[in-house]
């Protein structure tokens, strides 16, 4: 009976207790927020590229003045107004969790202005036709509207800033692609190094509530088509440790370039004259882009979302030499120094390099190693196999592949690790530097 008495006075503590539910139901709201905000940025995002693609399809030559001029006004206006938002994003929101970073410099990483500087410049870049993703830039814009909590949230509540920010990131990725699984995982993946145990619950429920959102306006389906793979048998297994042994390098290889190239570490003359006139430079990786986009036939341009699709749903192919200039423009639309993520790009990089294993394979289980080709390469880039395992799980037609998958996001997380540093937490030192609390010498091996 006591057992009892005491189950009924923690009910009825917990359900008087307007403080309790007032935070939960500030926390569930923004959530819903954050995921219609992300759902608004992706509805710009793909009209700002649909224009760019209008303007070159009328006048074929027009990139190579209008990316040039575009990327350079972008960063400008990016150190003139918003320095906080250039880059993913994510780096910016790992280092918002920083314990060491004092609460008043949590601002130059994460706020409500940084969010709306971050939906207009990342639009403006697919815009300009640079070769970038909306989804690293989501996790900063959504953790920017959750960190707005804590102005109404109630002294006693257990929801901390930590959590907050760890719900809005992770609700960005599971709006963004449509996965709330995704948005979870991410968060314990990436950014959730010390979870809160009082919380967990109400952060988790933030975190697919964003995703949900993004359902509800969307429908139940990936932006990049469904992987239709057929039976899956022994034929699969020298292709596939081909794919993940190719993506582990080459996503390796890409981390490492992104940490080199945006962290100014060398004494080459380009990062002097990134360093130094960093306008001009912007123009001419703008112009690299337009010229590869050229090259390509458009295929390079916006975040490789069409391209994609078409080699997933089988209904197009990509020349051999599209991973290596799509992996270029990429790396060049990074370190023009433009807001922008890597996580689409990086997907069609993977696909195109399982394609070409396939094609090399004289054409077998070409599906199945795009979806491999997908899943390595992210795994490899961003050393976060699970999270990138999650998101191409969802894409796969049936349950066939799901060991398949995992083990090559397995082997090409190993692999990058041997060739950089992880991509975000490095960066995020780097972000640290300008609150004064990591220097960049630090980040060398």
């Amino acid at each position: 009976m006591k057992t009892t008495h005491d189950w009924r006075d923690k009910m009825r503590v917990e359900l008087s207790d307007w403080q309790l539910w007032w935070g939960r139901a500030l926390v569930v709201a923004l959530a819903g927020v954050a995921g219609l905000t992300v759902v608004g940025f992706t509805w710009l995002s793909e009209r700002a590229f649909a224009l760019f693609e209008d303007v070159r399809g009328q006048v074929w030559w027009s990139a190579l003045l209008w990316t040039p001029l575009c990327t350079a006004a972008i960063v400008w206006l990016t150190r003139r107004f918003a320095p906080g938002a250039a880059g993913s994003g994510i780096p910016q929101v790992m280092a918002a969790l920083d314990p060491a970073l004092a609460p008043e410099q949590r601002g130059l990483f994460v706020s409500l202005r940084l969010s709306v500087a971050k939906i207009a410049l990342t639009a403006s870049g697919l815009l300009a036709g640079l070769s970038l993703g909306r989804e690293g830039p989501s996790v900063q814009i959504a953790a920017g509207i959750m960190l707005q909590a804590r102005r109404w949230l109630p002294k006693r509540s257990s929801v901390t800033v930590h959590g907050l920010l760890v719900a809005g990131g992770a609700a960005g990725i599971a709006a963004a692609f449509n996965t709330p699984l995704a948005g979870v995982m991410f968060a314990i993946e990436e950014l959730a190094r010390a979870p809160e145990q009082r919380s967990s619950g109400l952060i988790i429920a933030a975190i697919v509530l964003g995703g949900v959102v993004a359902i509800s306006v969307h429908g139940n389906a990936t932006y990049f088509g469904v992987v239709h793979t057929g039976d899956i048998g022994i034929a699969l297994l020298l292709p596939g440790v081909v794919v993940a042994l190719c993506t582990g390098l080459a996503g390796g290889l890409f981390s490492r370039l992104l940490i080199l190239s945006l962290t100014g570490q060398g004494s080459n003359g380009l990062s002097r004259l990134r360093a130094r006139h960093p306008v001009l430079f912007g123009a001419m990786c703008g112009l690299c882009v337009a010229v590869i986009g050229l090259v390509t036939a458009g295929t390079t341009f916006g975040s490789g979302y069409g391209p994609t699709r078409g080699m997933v749903e089988g209904i197009a192919t990509m020349p051999m030499m599209y991973a290596f200039f799509k992996f270029v423009a990429t790396w060049l639309s990074a370190w023009s120094g433009v807001p922008g993520g890597i996580f689409a790009p990086s997907l069609a990089i993977g696909a195109a390099l399982g394609n070409d294993v396939a094609l090399a394979f004289y054409g077998a289980q070409v599906p199945a190693l795009i979806a491999l080709g997908m899943v390595g390469f992210l795994a490899a880039a961003t050393q976060a196999p699970l999270t990138a395992f999650i998101i191409v799980m969802e894409m796969v037609d049936g349950h066939s592949m799901v060991l398949s998958l995992m083990a090559c996001a397995l082997v090409a997380s190993m692999v990058s690790r041997v060739i950089s540093l992880p991509l975000y937490s490095t960066l995020a030192q780097m972000q640290l530097a300008r609150a004064g609390l990591a220097p960049i010498a630090g980040l060398k091996e």
